[in-house]
């Protein structure tokens, strides 16, 4: 029940317009501090607790991390006026993941009860993702639930990026698991789930969940060729010799469909464009502008700040 509890609480995190009527949070933080409160009673109940090497990293992390936004905090208060709504609510995020992950860590069999929450949040992410897309495209109803954002799908988000930032965890981890369980139902299922997600973070239309899928699809590929390479060790096979000559091959075959590749290289633009909002139009173009003013505004912010730094230490 608890394991359950965790992954509904996690996988659910990102639905911020699903919330708890006359509360100020929604079902994610109030199954979380369910969790964390039957995690304390069963500690304070006798309950074991594995100090591993990875809740001593989780805790050098989060110590690491409680100093470094303590400074930030400090700095803010005398340089800058600070907005304390947002600031509270992200300093109780942070404490709620703290001691979700901590306390996840020192839990008896950590791996295998880790690897059971990963399958449930695969199974409620998707039965969520189920959901939204029925209330998206009008075959489920739902009140005080906007799914769209403009042309974009953002389901029980607030806006398109969160889902598709979700989108971006949960497929990775779908295809962790199906590519290290041995059960075949398994794997099918996990793999099912993948390309759903896949789907949905597509109707997100976030060019940089585009962008990430595909860099990482490509590292996974590199990843499993090396490991399949080395797999065999020195033992010679007809298939790693044949995976070698063309991994040797590879830039000369390259260099040699070179001229084909440039003369098909306006229909390679098209069909990247066509993956990319507005298939690279305006809505791009406007994208691409905002980003880049929002990095030089940050740039020029801290460049007059270090500025005055200066100009007061001289003083």
């Amino acid at each position: 029940m608890r394991d359950a509890l965790l992954a509904f609480g996690v996988a659910m995190s990102y639905a911020a317009q699903l919330s708890i009527p006359g509360l100020p949070f929604g079902y994610s933080e109030l199954c979380l501090t369910l969790w964390i409160m039957l995690s304390m009673t069963r500690i304070l109940a006798g309950g074991q607790l594995e100090v591993t090497p990875a809740l001593a990293k989780l805790g050098l992390f989060w110590l690491i991390l409680a100093l470094a936004m303590g400074v930030g905090y400090i700095i803010g208060f005398l340089t800058t006026t600070l907005f304390l709504d947002p600031l509270l609510h992200d300093t109780l995020a942070y404490v709620l993941l703290a001691c979700v992950t901590c306390l996840a860590a020192a839990e008896p069999n950590a791996s295998f009860r880790l690897r059971r929450i990963a399958w449930w949040m695969v199974a409620v992410a998707n039965a969520g993702f189920i959901i939204q897309v029925g209330l998206g495209f009008g075959w489920l109803h739902q009140a005080g639930v906007e799914p769209w954002y403009w042309d974009r799908f953002c389901g029980w988000s607030d806006n398109p990026n969160q889902l598709a930032l979700y989108c971006a965890l949960l497929g990775p981890l779908a295809l962790h698991l199906a590519t290290t369980t041995s059960n075949k139902w398994g794997r099918c299922l996990a793999l099912c789930s993948l390309i759903f997600t896949v789907y949905v973070g597509r109707l997100t239309k976030s060019d940089t969940y585009l962008y990430t899928t595909v860099l990482a699809c490509l590292i996974l590929l590199g990843l499993r060729v090396r490991a399949w390479l080395a797999s065999d060790g020195n033992k010679a096979s007809l298939s790693r010799q044949l995976a070698v000559l063309m991994a040797v091959g590879f830039l000369p075959l390259a260099l040699s469909i070179a001229p084909y590749a440039l003369s098909e290289a306006s229909s390679a633009e098209d069909f990247a464009k066509s993956l990319t909002k507005d298939k690279g139009g305006e809505a791009t173009a406007q994208t691409a502008a905002l980003r880049l003013y929002l990095w030089n505004a940050a740039l020029e912010k801290g460049h007059d700040r270090d500025r005055l730094d200066w100009v007061r230490a001289r003083i």
